[in-house]
């Protein structure tokens, strides 16, 4: 069982990246996928959820920015991300849990994907 994340970049603010997390190894398609990111010097933080049933959740500082979605038949997972901020970068890293119900909760993710470098210049 294999996440794969990719789409890090280097962009300007205002701009935007989508992050791809593809997995391999078994279907994930009823199972809860998230996105957390890792800036220097900080811990790990929840960003978006989506669950199996396509219920969406979001922290409050990318609500209205970032846009989490999945495509089944491909078993991948997006992280659509616009007018990002420099605050934003970061170490962006896929989960998934073995649940069809998404949460914030980083221990409750079974999977994880290698991080995938996300920065944004001012």
């Amino acid at each position: 069982v294999q996440l794969q994340a990719s789409g890090g970049g280097l962009v300007q603010a205002g701009g935007s990246l989508r992050l791809s997390c593809a997995a391999s190894g078994r279907t994930f398609n009823n199972y809860a996928r998230g996105w957390f990111r890792q800036a220097p010097g900080k811990g790990r933080e929840f960003v978006a959820t989506i669950g199996g049933g396509g219920n969406t959740y979001y922290i409050d500082s990318v609500k209205g920015r970032f846009t989490i979605s999945r495509d089944n038949a491909k078993n991948t997972v997006y992280l659509q991300m616009n007018s990002l901020k420099p605050e934003d970068t970061a170490v962006y890293y896929c989960a998934a849990r073995r649940s069809p119900t998404g949460t914030t909760t980083i221990s409750s993710y079974e999977y994880w994907g290698q991080g995938t470098q996300v920065t944004v210049s001012s």
